[in-house]
């Protein structure tokens, strides 16, 4: 196919280069201008799109969204795919599917779990929302840049699906690491700690994948002084979109709002911002309890 790929920074370069080496025909344009091997660099947004079969965009939130899709709709040519991997608010997401319905194209939003070393290898989950048959136009592209991609249903539900699924990662992290600072002033061991929760009711990904506390279970940020994997101010970004998405639909999101505070003053009044999200757990254990806490 001939892809057209609008945002080449540390996730959709790889994602490029590897529909690149695949044999597909790219072209990309990013504002910063990067060289991604095999990639044709454009010299805008709509050059890149034009005579695409499907366009990529991999971009920072929903305004860029927005105005990106102002560039490349009118260039692309009837019956093309666009697909917005960025992770946006779901509103966004849903009026740039219109935009780009109204002038003949299909649509998809298809926000992507995996990091940046899933975007390197291959390996990332798709959650998409769309058609069926903008899916399966795109479906052997995601096949190279992922290992799974899911159909969740409608224009959005690609997003809600992100939303939801990060918001739980951001609360199952706090409690993870609440409680390894809990265990530390039992003086409970970390890794007798771990050998019990990840073979119990507390097993989680944030415990038995990406444990928070460093030389235990498997190697993770934590290991490597929470340098980031998962950036923290991209889980407040997440956290922030959860909320708003539950503002929209009228939801009681409590632990999502609860999450949302907390990064809040992690990420902004605190050391949070440039280290992992798990991170959380050495400010966690350098705090006693709050005065006046029942």
């Amino acid at each position: 196919m001939k892809v057209g790929f609008i945002g080449l920074g540390n996730m959709g370069g790889p994602m490029a280069r590897n529909l690149a080496t695949a044999g597909h025909e790219v072209s990309g344009f990013d504002v910063a201008a990067p060289d991604v091997e095999g990639v044709t660099p454009a010299l805008s947004a709509a050059e890149a799109a034009r005579d695409a079969d499907v366009v990529i965009t991999m971009l920072p939130n929903g305004s860029i969204l927005r105005s990106v899709a102002d560039q490349v709709i009118p260039a692309m040519k009837p019956g093309a795919v666009l697909c917005d991997c960025s992770t946006v608010d779901v509103d966004s997401a849903r009026a740039v599917a219109e935009q780009a319905g109204a002038a003949g194209l299909g649509a998809l939003d298809a926000p992507v779990s995996g990091g940046v070393g899933g975007a390197a290898a291959g390996t990332l989950t798709f959650m998409v929302g769309g058609t069926a048959e903008a899916f399966a136009k795109v479906k052997p592209l995601f096949d190279i840049m992922g290992q799974k991609a899911v159909h969740c249903g409608d224009s959005g539900a690609g997003q809600a699906a992100k939303i939801c699924n990060n918001m739980i990662l951001g609360v199952t992290m706090i409690a993870t690491c609440e409680a390894f600072a809990l265990a530390d002033k039992l003086g409970l061991d970390r890794q007798k700690m771990f050998d019990v929760v990840s073979t119990s009711s507390g097993y989680s990904w944030s415990m038995n994948a990406y444990c928070p506390a460093p030389g235990v279970g498997p190697v993770s940020p934590a290991d490597n002084g929470y340098r980031p994997g998962f950036a923290a101010e991209l889980m407040l970004k997440d956290l922030r979109l959860s909320q708003q998405a539950a503002d929209s639909a009228d939801a009681d999101t409590p632990m999502g709002e609860l999450a949302t505070r907390l990064y809040t003053e992690f990420v902004e009044r605190e050391d949070g911002k440039g280290r992992d999200f798990s991170a959380m757990l050495p400010r966690l254990a350098a705090r006693g309890r709050p005065a006046g806490t029942a």
